[in-house]
């Protein structure tokens, strides 16, 4: 999905929900988000959940309602978008939720960005929540050939060298180990164009 359809796609599950007098409030991070807000160009296949909002209170979207995965879906067949069981997963899936547990940045639900579609909101992650995220993802050893592409997204993010620090440390805490930064960290950094000893001794 380019920006134009994940917006047309979400302006008609806003419309189908509305139809069924449903509404939905989600938080959302990764490429999609990254979309929403004009910050990259490529493609995405998805849009992920992090969040449900139910009754001020930020929930688990793993896994999301089924009534709302039924309109995903009936949005998915209009667009020709991806969704269970045909393929791997819908094109809104609440695969990150394990962030939430994990622990979102802080003032991460303030600085989020409000868009409504109809009867669907979503609270998008600010870009500095999103360089957060993404090189928590591009540092993980399980990453694979996804670590290109959130390397990739965090260029087009353009961080600045305290951004990077901040989101480097607040990554360490969140991983915990006393090598994350030479093992996981320093390759990503390297790629990105920062020098890791910039920013930790070695």
């Amino acid at each position: 999905m380019n920006h134009d359809k994940l917006t047309q796609a979400l302006k008609m599950l806003g419309e189908i929900l509305e139809n069924r007098n449903q509404r939905f409030d989600l938080v959302v991070i990764g490429g999609g988000a990254l979309l929403l807000q004009d910050l990259i160009q490529r493609p995405t296949l998805d849009l992920d959940a992090v969040a449900l909002v139910a009754a001020g209170k930020w929930v688990s979207s793993k896994p999301l309602p089924e009534k709302f995965l039924e309109a995903v879906r009936d949005v998915a067949e209009a667009f020709g978008l991806p969704y269970e069981p045909r393929h791997e997963k819908d094109w809104i899936n609440g695969g990150p939720s394990m962030l939430l547990k994990l622990g979102l940045p802080e003032g991460f639900e303030e600085r989020a960005q409000l868009h409504h579609f109809g009867a669907l909101t979503l609270r998008v992650a600010s870009r500095i929540d999103l360089i957060f995220l993404k090189l928590w993802s591009a540092t993980s050893p399980n990453r694979g050939r996804r670590r290109d592409v959130d390397v990739q997204d965090i260029r087009a993010m353009k961080p600045t060298h305290d951004e990077i620090l901040r989101a480097v440390s607040w990554c360490a805490i969140k991983d915990g180990r006393s090598d994350f930064v030479a093992l996981d960290a320093a390759p990503v950094l390297r790629s990105l164009g920062f020098e890791p000893s910039e920013f930790f001794d070695d």
